[in-house]
C-alpha cells in the first residue's frame, strides 16, 4: 500500500532550491514564514524589489498542500462572481474576480521566465457536469463568468465525451485560461527563483514566537533570531507553532491516486488535449494525466483515517466507471493533502500585528490565488500602502466548531464512497 504522506510529485519532480541553515542571527525588510505558493512568490516579489527577504519554512520548500495539491492552475475561486460580490461587495467582488481571471497567465508567466521545470500545459480545464443538475449548475456559472469577460464555453454530452474519452458526463464548461503543472515542481521553482534574486531559504526551521519591539519583529527559532521590518505569515492548512497567530479553517483532507504510466494505445483516448477535470458531484472528483501519462484521480477523504480503505475500494470502482479500459490498471500510488476551507470559501488576510499579514483558507485553490496574493502583500508591505490587498484586511478571523466540521465532512465523504462503492 503505497505511502499516504509521500506524494507522487515529490517522487517526480525536477526542480530543487539550495537551502542554508541559519547559523546566525539575521535583520531583513521581510521575513516570510511558510515555504508554499504564497510565500514563495512573496519571496520573490520582494527580492527582485530589491529588499532584504527571509523565507523561513519548518519542513522541506512544498511539503505542505503546495506539493500535495492535483495541479490545476484555474482562474477564479470555486465560488461563481455573484456569489463573491454577495460576500464581498460590488466594488471588492469585482476586483477579486479581475485579479484571479489573470492569476493563471501570471502563474505560467513565472514559470517562462524563471525557467521552472513543471511540466506545464496550458490547454485549459474542464469542469464536468456529473448529472442534468450539475449541468444547470454550470450553465448558470458559464452566464455569470462570461458577463465577467470570461472566455469559457460550455460543453454538450458529445463534446464532453470526445474531449474526456468518457462517456459518464452530462456536459462540461471549458475555462482556456486554465491548464495543469507538476505542483511541487512550480513552487520550488519559485523558490529557486527567489534564491537567484537574494532572498534567503531557510527550510527545517520552525518559528517558535513572534516579538514586536521598537519597529521591529523578531522571529526565534531554534537555529537563531531574524529581525524584520514586515512579516508575512503563509502556513495555510500546515500551520506549525505560533499558537498566537494559528489562522482559524476548517482542515479538509484530498486524497489522489495515480497509475503506472500508462501504455500509449490506453493513453491515446484518454483526454487528448491534456485538460484537467473535476465534476460537479458533492464529493467532487478530479483527475488528469500527468507528463507520464500517468491518470491521477482523487476526491475527498482521509488516507490516514479509519475510512482509508473505503476510499481506496471506491477510487477504484470510479476509475472503472470512468475509464473502463482502465479498470485492472494497479494504482501505485497514493497520498493526500490538507485544504484550509473558510465558511464562505473566500481567502483570509489578517493583520496579526504592526506590518505583518497573515493569509490562509483558499479552500482547495491555491496555486494562481496564492501566487497573486503572495506577490500583493509583499508589495503591500514594502510599500506601506494596505490597499494593494487583494481582499480587505481583518483584524482577526475565528471559525466555529472547526474539528466538528471537519470530522462531519470526513464521516460524509466516507459514506458516500461506501454507498457508491457498492450500488
Amino acid at each position: 500500500m503505497p505511502d499516504h504522506d509521500q506524494s507522487l510529485w515529490l517522487k517526480t519532480c525536477r526542480e530543487h532550491v539550495e537551502s542554508h541553515p541559519l547559523t546566525d542571527d539575521l535583520t531583513v525588510d521581510l521575513a516570510v514564514i511558510g515555504g508554499g505558493y504564497t510565500g514563495c512568490s512573496a519571496a520573490l516579489t520582494a527580492a527582485r524589489s530589491g529588499a532584504s527577504v527571509c523565507l523561513l519554512e519548518a519542513q522541506d520548500i512544498g511539503h505542505g498542500g503546495s506539493g500535495r495539491n492535483v495541479g490545476l492552475v484555474n482562474a477564479g475561486l470555486w465560488l461563481p462572481p455573484a456569489d463573491i460580490r454577495a460576500r464581498l461587495g460590488d466594488e471588492a467582488g469585482d476586483r477579486l474576480i479581475a485579479l484571479l481571471a489573470a492569476a493563471p497567465a501570471e502563474v505560467f508567466d513565472l514559470i517562462e521566465q524563471n525557467g521552472i521545470d513543471c511540466a506545464p500545459v496550458r490547454n485549459g480545464t474542464l469542469n464536468l457536469a456529473h448529472s442534468a443538475s450539475g449541468l444547470r449548475d454550470l450553465q448558470k456559472r458559464q452566464g455569470q463568468l462570461s458577463a465577467t469577460g470570461a472566455p469559457v464555453e460550455l460543453l454538450s454530452t458529445p463534446q464532453a465525451a470526445q474531449r474526456t474519452g468518457s462517456a459518464a458526463f452530462y456536459g462540461a464548461l471549458f475555462d482556456p485560461r486554465a491548464g495543469t503543472i507538476q505542483p511541487l515542481g512550480y513552487v520550488r521553482g519559485l523558490a529557486r527563483a527567489a534564491a537567484g534574486a537574494g532572498a534567503q531559504i531557510i527550510s527545517h526551521c520552525q518559528v517558535e514566537t513572534m516579538q514586536f519591539d521598537r519597529g521591529i519583529w523578531t522571529l526565534k527559532t531554534q537555529q537563531g533570531k531574524v529581525r524584520a521590518k514586515s512579516v508575512i505569515q503563509a502556513t495555510n492548512a500546515y500551520h506549525q507553532g505560533l499558537t498566537t497567530s494559528s489562522p482559524d479553517y476548517v482542515p479538509i483532507y484530498y486524497f489522489q491516486f495515480a497509475t503506472s504510466p500508462l501504455p500509449e494505445e490506453l493513453r491515446a483516448g484518454i483526454l487528448p488535449g491534456g485538460e484537467g477535470c473535476w465534476d460537479t458531484g458533492l464529493i467532487m472528483t478530479s483527475f488528469r494525466l500527468d507528463a507520464e501519462g500517468r491518470l491521477v484521480i482523487g476526491a475527498m477523504g482521509d488516507l490516514g483515517h479509519a475510512g482509508r480503505s473505503v476510499h481506496t475500494a471506491w477510487i477504484r470502482r470510479k476509475l472503472a466507471v470512468l475509464y473502463p479500459q482502465l479498470a485492472a490498471q494497479p494504482l501505485t500510488e497514493g497520498w493526500h493533502g490538507r485544504i484550509a476551507m473558510t465558511l464562505d470559501h473566500i481567502p483570509k488576510i489578517t493583520q496579526i500585528g504592526p506590518s505583518a499579514l497573515s493569509v490562509h483558507g483558499y479552500s482547495g485553490r491555491g496555486i494562481a490565488p496564492g501566487t497573486a496574493f503572495g506577490r500583493l502583500m509583499a508589495e503591500s508591505l514594502l510599500q506601506n500602502d494596505l490597499s494593494k490587498l487583494p481582499v480587505p484586511v481583518a483584524s482577526e478571523y475565528r471559525e466555529n466548531w472547526t474539528g466538528l466540521r471537519r470530522a462531519y465532512f470526513e464521516a460524509g465523504a466516507t459514506l458516500m464512497h461506501f454507498v457508491k462503492t457498492r450500488f
